[in-house]
């Protein structure tokens, strides 16, 4: 019998997102040639070396680099050659000077690919974008590539988590793909043949509802999560306990416990700019008052660092001028080294604008903090973090601050008052141990 040839992957962009599916696409069996405009990037990758921090993945990139299943290239041209389906996946930042995003690294590579595809392919999106980007595409590779129309495209927007990006490659909760070609539809079929007998969900919609659902998801989860630190405030101008209140809410089948967790909020490199640049084209297409409640729950976001700040600088007397400060997490969220829009590092640099000493730890972020806060002091351990601190605040729920021992972090700090950003900590155990304890939405 003769063995059927497997389809030919490449991977466009080898940041968080494209790193993670170049590597999960070879551990699932796909030869697969990721490529990069950044030598030093695909250098490191290919030295099997991840350049951010993100659980399992070097494990996953170093086993298909030893198989030969996974290479990295800085060549167009050889990505052309190789590869039967070709996946974006590089990024789209907010403009500098708008609520937009940003496409020129979007339109770069479909040109420079473009040029290159000169047999019958498909053009996979995994990029998040803004809704009519794709048909974009769709008529720019028609007209650029000299395969023109027998090259096919697609748009299966990504949902990985942070954290979790390799589980959520490997075994995703359902997959999307937007197109109006069979042929399209049919490879997406083959790629996730083994997610589908699975039993992951496989929907198939035009290019403008598949690139709707990624920033329709983020926008009702950063709205869930809003609206929570909303009760927050609600709660503390009442004496009501904004914790007990999500858990009577979690009870409800309609509403559900998942993202009403209340505390510091969402940050990182995709809820707030993507929220942001759905805002911005709802006001392109002419459907601004949709999307109008976006600008709460972005403000509510913004809010709850302000009201962080507030409870430390009321916990010491009303002014951060010569205190010492000690800040546990930088990163975004725990089990990352992501600082994009990091909550925990703006309320660090906002106390220390006002006057204070301010010492950052967090187990995996310091290199990215101290590269774009280098006006903060930094310490290797959580225990040097809060020496002599008059004040603490935990601002990123790592593991390792959950389960601290206030007895032994007593036995280092100037005085024993801290602020639990994250609602991460158990109060009455913290309280026993002789500790002031204030949290957001909680008396």
């Amino acid at each position: 019998m003769v063995e059927e040839q497997r389809l030919k992957i490449s991977v466009i962009g080898t940041g968080y997102l494209g790193a993670t599916h170049a590597a999960c696409m070879a551990e699932l069996g796909f030869d697969v040639l990721g490529l990069d405009v950044d030598q030093a990037k695909i250098n490191q990758l290919s030295s099997g070396q991840v350049p951010f921090y993100e659980p399992g993945l070097q494990e996953v990139l170093q086993r298909n680099l030893a198989s030969g299943r996974l290479r990295f290239t800085t060549d167009y041209a050889e990505v052309g050659a190789f590869a039967d389906v070709h996946f974006l996946c590089v990024g789209t930042p907010q403009q500098a000077d708008s609520n937009a995003a940003d496409l020129t690294a979007v339109d770069s590579a479909l040109d420079q690919l473009a040029a290159e595809l000169k047999r019958p392919c498909v053009v996979i999106g995994k990029s998040t974008v803004p809704v009519g980007t794709a048909a974009r595409a769709q008529a720019r590779l028609a007209t650029t590539a000299p395969a023109g129309k027998q090259v096919g495209l697609g748009w299966s927007p990504e949902f990985l988590r942070e954290g979790l990006g390799v589980e959520d490659t490997l075994r995703p909760n359902r997959i999307v793909i937007g197109t109006n070609s069979e042929r399209v539809e049919s490879v997406m079929r083959e790629i996730c043949a083994p997610q589908i007998e699975r039993g992951t969900p496989f929907l198939v919609t035009d290019l403008q509802t598949a690139e709707l659902v990624k920033v329709s998801a983020n926008a009702f989860l950063a709205t869930k999560i809003s609206f929570i630190n909303a009760m927050a405030e609600v709660c503390e101008a009442s004496g009501g306990d904004v914790i007990q209140l999500a858990r009577a809410l979690s009870y409800d089948d309609r509403i559900g416990g998942k993202f009403l967790g209340p505390g510091l909020g969402f940050g990182g490199g995709c809820l707030p700019k993507d929220i942001r640049a759905f805002m911005a084209r709802a006001d392109e297409l002419g459907v601004e008052p949709a999307l109008s409640f976006l600008r709460e729950v972005d403000a509510i976001n913004q809010r709850r660092r302000a009201r962080t700040v507030d409870i430390a600088r009321g916990l010491i007397g009303g002014s951060f001028a010569g205190r010492t400060v000690g800040v546990l997490g930088a990163a975004f969220k725990p089990n990352s080294d992501d600082i994009r829009d990091s909550p925990a590092l703006d309320v660090a640099s906002t106390i220390h604008s006002l006057g204070a000493r301010v010492t950052v730890y967090d187990p995996e972020a310091l290199d990215n903090a101290r590269r774009e806060h280098p006006d903060l002091s930094y310490a290797s351990s959580m225990l040097e973090a809060v020496r002599d601190a008059e004040v603490v605040l935990l601002l990123t729920e790592w593991a390792e601050f959950r389960e601290a021992d206030p007895k032994e972090l007593t036995e280092v700090v100037a005085q024993t008052k801290i602020v639990d950003g994250r609602n991460a900590l158990d109060p009455a155990l913290w309280r026993e141990r002789g500790w002031t304890y204030r949290a957001l939405g909680r008396p």
